[in-house]
């Protein structure tokens, strides 16, 4: 199969996050073991979902890391003129979700495993897949602890996120969290009397919106960055039953966005003592979900080599990524793929141009043949 056909195939799997992606795991892991790779399957704790490892080569330290998730954001609440789970070709771009974000890499790196088949590789070539991504790098952080006992200490990890082929070398960390409000309930006539939820969280809000602005003016900062701090970002709110019935309980969602720069500990610290401010008992807080950022120097000489083999100037993105886990766990990572986030991820009529697979596939053929 070439790389257009394996596209076309990836796209018609619908694979939105709360769904299965197990059909896409089967046909991934058969062409790869039909390439000669040696094959291992990373379930989920649920077992509807899978990570796949494979790798060809020597058995040995070193050699080249590509990595993707395999799930994709929801198509419903969006106007697409053309079929999401079909891959349409028009005007030099290829239509799908996730052709940007980023089965367009996959495809990539699928194509380039298969031309290695007959090729006599020094070091190895791996490839991980995972799940869940979409909803905070969930998948492979569940996953880690299988991956780690089957990686051979590659010498460079590509995660392929669409940076329109630049290479990133960074971005931040997030940590999702949930507030319960406690109140009294009570008839509106005597509201006063009663404490009420929603006013609770409105004056917590105004205790983040006062703590944003002094990371805003005070930093730390990193110019890399569209947005040079770390944010703090209210999602949802929600509370109450009626407008005559002082609410009892209200419910916020909300995120920190990271610099590596920033002490995290020290930060929600104070966003406990906002909690706690009104008293201890009125506020419960707990983080929901969380992965971590990435923060590689650019000056270094393996990273500028890739800067080099890539003929781009490096970047930082303001999307999070799997590369943050996985440079945590030792691997030399960068973050460089096909397609425009900004332009085309999570968007409909998601799309990816043919041009940026072809340079893609230029890119992953040079690392192959510098590192294995």
């Amino acid at each position: 199969m070439n790389r257009l056909d394996i596209l076309e195939k990836l796209i018609g799997f619908d694979t939105v996050s709360h769904r299965s992606n197990l059909a896409l795991i089967n046909f991934v892991e058969a062409l790869l073991k039909k390439a000669g790779f040696r094959t291992t399957r990373l379930p989920s704790p649920c077992g509807e979902k899978a990570g796949l490892y494979a790798e060809i080569g020597p058995e040995v330290a070193g050699g080249l890391l590509l990595s993707a998730h395999t799930d994709v954001v929801p198509v419903e609440g969006q106007d697409w003129s053309k079929p999401p789970f079909k891959l349409t070709s028009e005007g030099g771009k290829f239509f799908g979700r996730g052709t940007t974000d980023m089965k367009g890499f996959v495809a990539c790196a699928l194509a380039l495993a298969i031309k290695t088949q007959n090729a006599s590789l020094k070091r190895p070539l791996a490839l991980v897949l995972s799940y869940d991504e979409e909803i905070g790098c969930v998948g492979l952080q569940q996953i880690q602890s299988q991956l780690a006992s089957l990686l051979k200490a590659p010498a460079l990890c590509i995660v392929g996120e669409p940076t329109e082929m630049q290479i990133a070398t960074g971005h931040k960390g997030k940590s999702a969290y949930k507030a319960i409000f406690h109140g009294e309930a009570g008839h509106s006539a005597l509201a006063p009397r009663f404490q009420n939820a929603l006013h609770l969280a409105a004056d917590f809000i105004t205790g983040l919106r006062a703590l944003q602005s002094e990371i805003a003016q005070d930093g730390p900062f990193d110019d890399g960055y569209d947005v040079p701090y770390t944010t703090l970002h209210v999602g949802t709110l929600s509370g109450g039953t009626a407008l005559n019935i002082v609410p009892e309980m209200a419910e916020m969602k909300f995120e920190m966005r990271s610099l590596a720069a920033q002490d995290v500990k020290a930060l929600y610290a104070r966003i406990e003592a906002l909690a706690t401010r009104g008293g201890a008992a009125q506020v419960d807080l707990s983080c929901t979900n969380s992965y971590p950022g990435l923060d590689v120097d650019a000056t270094l000489p393996w990273v500028r080599e890739i800067q080099n083999i890539a003929a781009q100037s490096p970047t930082k993105v303001a999307f999070g990524t799997e590369a943050g886990v996985l440079s945590d766990m030792g691997v030399p990572t960068l973050v460089c793929g096909p397609g425009s986030m900004a332009g085309q991820g999570h968007k409909a009529d998601e799309s990816i141009e043919a041009e940026q697979l072809e340079t893609c596939d230029a890119f992953l053929s040079r690392l192959l043949e510098r590192f294995c």
